[in-house]
């Protein structure tokens, strides 16, 4: 009498069962919402902010300094006259506009 013997199905089914559990993670850790790509992209818009932060800064500290030529206490006259020949487009008597 031959007796057949199965094959073992349950080892098959535990390394297949723990081969996805491994990709599953392994694609959790690289493509996931905390993933290695996620954190490169939010490093790039973190320094594209900087960027942006730095600009603000700059145009602030301009501002800032725009303000205090033309306050009370720090009067510049050639921004003044800069900014009444810009805003009233006035001119002198011996000046000639070209534009």
């Amino acid at each position: 009498m031959i007796r057949r013997t199965r094959p073992a199905m349950g080892p098959l089914f535990t390394f297949l069962g723990l081969l996805f559990l491994g990709v599953y993670f392994t694609f959790a850790a690289v493509q996931g919402d905390y993933g290695v790509f996620k954190r490169g992209e939010v490093k790039a818009e973190a320094r594209a902010l900087e960027i942006e932060l730095a600009q603000l800064h700059a145009e602030v500290a301009r501002m800032e300094n725009l303000t205090r030529r033309l306050s009370d206490t720090y009067l510049d006259l050639d921004l003044l006259d800069e900014q009444a020949r810009d805003v009233l487009g006035l001119i002198r008597a011996d000046e000639i506009v070209i534009r």
